[in-house]
């Protein structure tokens, strides 16, 4: 009993100890959860309590800040534009210019709806904050680490107007938002909505929706209809960018992302988000009368620059009373002014839509921009042409076919273009001159398609399109067909780009950076926040091909199809022309004429045509026009710029390419008694091989036989115990190039016994004088040789190696290899002594001779002759 209780006792006890051992792991878990809660609880407490405090301070402060500056809402202060000389050439923003502000009950829910849908769709529902945004705004700049997103509010975009910094800062964002509740606060949502669409800038000196009701539509703020107000609420964020007079296309694509928006909100149905995108936009007559400033299209052309490099908004930058100092030459922009403004430098059109142009000048020394003209009525349509993609015709020429001709060392301005032909496949290029020999330099001067294409054939396309791509102006997949040599491309190039890419050429080949801003200081301040650095001067083309390409171009200017580009000092250029294109049109007008050129000092590009191209709306005229519209530009343009010359270049005559000789090797038939020599040569021409032969290590090498075509020759005329060396050189008789000796193979013929003929062989026989058994039957290619004559030499002379790869006339001594000298070779060879007379003779040490039927004798260094019908 006692002993079972004890042993009930120890097992409890034990129990125990076991159930204590497995709680203490809990125990310290549990405690362990209270510190996570407490610690959680606090973090979290703390974070409220900070955020109430943080929130209260944004309110104080932004009442604060309301109270103190809250006449700053209106308007700021101007950004002023500088010409290069420092002289203001515009006012990026004028509180008095093109405003009306427009009342609450004047705007139609429409306008509200896109505006809110687009910009601030929870508008109606948060402070002046919308923490959603934010917390996206937040978690973008910590990826790309930099301030990029905005996250702002339509209260908050009022606000920022009221601190102009455009640095994207905490502190400013602070201040933002401080403003933005204290607006909320004191003020209804459609006071905020109201002030925010009278404030917002719609390009073209336009602020304010009603102003940009009447200046896009011609119409009065309460009528403005679904698809309009959705293409003045995609404008905000670009204005110049989306706005449908500068970028029509831009806008239509813009237009249909703030439709969609509104459909996904609930704001429209599916049926009027359709149609509202269909709509094509049309310019009214009247919006010349919004804007008379002077150098438009450059000032805009100024500002998107702006935009990109600085990161501002183009409001920001309108307002922020900025300093932009460009590169603009006034007496140039005033000259092209004068000229586009002139309708005699243009044709008439049969309607109203004007026959247009565009240009734009270059410093090719430093890649400023002088002048640019979007075309005759920019201020009327915004739309610059400059930027613009056109079919370059002719003008594309120098850049992908004698450009890259000259760049690959085989062609110079002189060189004969061989063209055999009129057809490359199914293209088959028009030309009045037809399949005729012509200098490239005369090809270019007149024109000429046929030219062109057969010289971009022997190019080819891919070097062709890497020499044009260094330039700016590769070819696209689908344009990889010869037609580009005409310029007959896809898509085209821009005058900006064709400018670029003579620039270029004008620089001596290295590169140009084309652009409009030099500096950009900060509001009351001469601190640059931007200020243009040049890229590093990289070499794109050789300095040789750019000399030739000016040397040929000048001719075209002097003598060619750009004689009407003509001025007080040298020009080189080319013309383009591109035919209309248009099915079952027969007339001869055409779709655009261009002039590309350069003076030594700057480079411009004009074009001339229409915006919208049709059989009614085509040129009448040529290139003429488009050269003399660079004549009468460019003479005042430059009147006050120093004259400077092209450097001339001393033209040298290409070398061509010789053939190169591959291993030259041999095989042995011992039972035929047969030597084959095999070898390789590395050439694209036609050659003839010229093989040569030395007897017993004499080291005199003769011309022992020729092929046209064939790697290998057999020779039959060897003997056992004899040893034979062998060399092989390739002529191209057409150009008169050889190239160097192969390596030389020597041969020992192992003893053997030879079955000899008893009938001797007769020198002077015909066919009819072998008889029958002889071992050697005449084959017209080789005849045996008879061992050497044992009878005494006549004076020895030292042995000579093969000759060299261009061996002098026939009348002097030939250097071998070795820098020995001996004899040349006389006889009648037939293609063997034309070869002889082009290339040189190779002869042996005793001035044996070749004679015979067909070929001649081959002389030893012991004198005897070998003579056949064979050689």
């Amino acid at each position: 009993m006692s002993e079972h209780t004890s042993r009930g006792s120890s097992s409890k006890a034990q129990d125990r100890s076991q159930h204590n051992q497995s709680k203490k792991p809990r125990k310290k878990k549990k405690k362990s959860g209270k510190v996570w809660f407490y610690s959680i609880f606090f973090a979290i407490v703390f974070g409220i309590v900070a955020a109430i405090v943080g929130y209260s301070a944004i309110i104080i402060n932004g009442e604060r800040l309301l109270a103190q500056h809250g006449d700053k809402l209106n308007f700021g202060e101007a950004s002023i534009i500088y010409d290069a000389e420092g002289v203001e050439i515009a006012r990026l923003y004028d509180v008095n210019e093109n405003r009306e502000v427009a009342e609450f009950s004047e705007i139609p829910q429409v306008v509200l709806d896109a505006f809110v849908a687009t910009e601030d769709r929870r508008f109606y529902e948060h402070s002046g904050l919308d923490f959603i945004s934010i917390g996206r705004a937040v978690v973008k700049d910590i990826i790309a680490r930099s301030a990029v997103e905005g996250g702002s509010t339509i209260t908050q975009q009022l606000a920022k107007n009221v601190f102009l910094s455009a640095d994207k800062t905490l502190f400013r964002k602070a201040t933002e938002a401080s403003i933005a509740v204290a607006l909320e606060n004191q003020m209804s949502k459609e006071q905020i909505l109201t002030m925010y669409l009278n404030r917002i800038y719609y390009g073209r000196g336009i602020h304010g929706i009603k102003a940009a009701a009447e200046y896009y539509f011609d119409t009065e703020l309460e009528d403005l209809q679904l698809w309009q107000a959705a293409t003045l609420a995609a404008m905000p964020k670009a204005p110049n960018r989306y706005n449908p007079i500068s970028n029509p296309e831009a806008s239509y694509e813009r237009r249909a992302v703030v439709l969609q928006l509104m459909y996904e909100q609930e704001y429209i149905t599916k049926e009027e988000m359709e149609k509202a995108k269909a709509v094509q936009y049309v310019q009214p007559e009247h919006g010349e009368k919004y804007n008379n400033a002077k150098y438009t299209a450059f000032v805009d052309y100024v500002v998107e620059e702006a935009v990109e490099k600085t990161g501002l908004t183009e409001e920001e930058l309108r307002v922020g009373g900025y300093s932009i100092y460009t590169t603009l030459n006034a007496a140039a922009q005033d000259a092209m002014d004068e000229q586009f403004a002139n309708p005699e430098n243009f044709e008439e059109s049969v309607d109203d839509e004007l026959a247009q142009g565009s240009m734009i000048i270059i410093d090719h020394q430093n890649g400023e921009i002088k002048a640019l003209s979007g075309g005759r009525d920019y201020v009327k349509k915004g739309w610059n042409r400059v930027t613009k993609k056109r079919q370059p015709g002719s003008s594309y020429k120098p850049l992908i076919a004698y450009g890259p001709a000259l760049e690959s060392g085989n062609f110079t301005p002189s060189t004969t273009l061989n063209i055999d032909r009129t057809c490359f496949g199914n293209y088959c290029p028009s030309d009045k001159w037809g399949a005729t020999a012509v200098s490239m330099q005369q090809a270019l001067q007149d024109s000429r398609n046929l030219a062109a294409v057969w010289l971009l054939n022997e190019i080819g396309l891919k070097k062709a399109d890497e020499f044009a791509t260094k330039l700016g102006v590769g070819l696209k997949d689908s344009e990889y067909n010869l037609a580009s040599a005409l310029g007959g491309l896809e898509q085209g190039f821009s005058p900006l780009e064709m400018a670029t890419a003579y620039s270029i050429i004008a620089n001596d080949g290295k590169t140009v950076d084309p652009h409009t801003i030099r500096s950009i200081k900060g509001k009351k301040s001469e601190v640059e926040i931007y200020s243009y650095k040049a890229p590093k001067t990289e070499q794109l083309i050789k300095p040789t091909t750019a000399a030739y390409l000016t040397q040929m171009m000048q001719k075209v200017v002097e003598s060619g199809t750009g004689k009407s580009a003509k001025i007080d000092r040298p020009v080189a250029g080319k013309t383009g022309t591109t035919q209309h294109g248009i099915p079952n049109h027969k007339g001869n007008e055409n779709r655009d004429v261009w002039f590309v050129g350069y003076t030594a000092e700057w480079t411009a590009a004009v074009w001339m045509g229409y915006d919208n191209t049709d059989a009614k709306h085509l040129l009448k005229k040529g290139s003429s026009q488009a050269a003399s519209m660079f004549a009468k530009v460019m003479k005042p343009a430059l009147a006050s710029i120093p004259k400077q010359s092209f450097e001339p270049i001393e033209e040298k005559p290409v070398e061509p390419e010789k053939p190169v000789m591959g291993a030259l090797s041999y095989t042995f038939d011992e039972e035929n008694i047969k030597v084959t020599l095999n070898w390789s040569v590395a050439y694209e021409g036609d050659v003839v091989f010229e093989i040569f032969r030395a007897e017993q290590n004499s080291g005199n090498f003769v011309h022992f036989g020729e092929t046209e075509g064939k790697l290998t020759l057999e020779d039959m005329s060897v003997f056992p115990g004899q040893n034979y060396q062998y060399y092989v050189v390739a002529h191209d008789l057409e150009n008169n190039i050889s190239s160097e000796p192969s390596n030389t193979v020597s041969i020992d013929i192992p003893d053997m016994e030879l079955n000899v003929p008893e009938t001797p062989m007769d020198d002077g026989g015909t066919d009819d004088d072998w008889v029958e058994g002889n071992p050697y039957p005449p084959d017209n290619e080789v005849t045996p040789t008879p061992p050497p004559s044992t009878e005494a030499p006549p004076e020895t002379m030292e042995p000579t190696p093969p000759a060299s790869t261009d061996p002098g006339s026939t009348n002097e001594p030939i250097t071998t290899p070795d820098g020995e000298q001996g004899s040349n070779n006389e006889g009648d060879g037939g293609l063997i002594d034309e070869l002889l007379n082009s290339a040189g003779n190779h002869a042996g040490n005793n001035g044996g001779n070749r004679a015979g039927n067909n070929g001649g004798n081959h002389a030893g260094n012991n004198g005897s002759n070998h003579a056949g019908n064979g050689m």
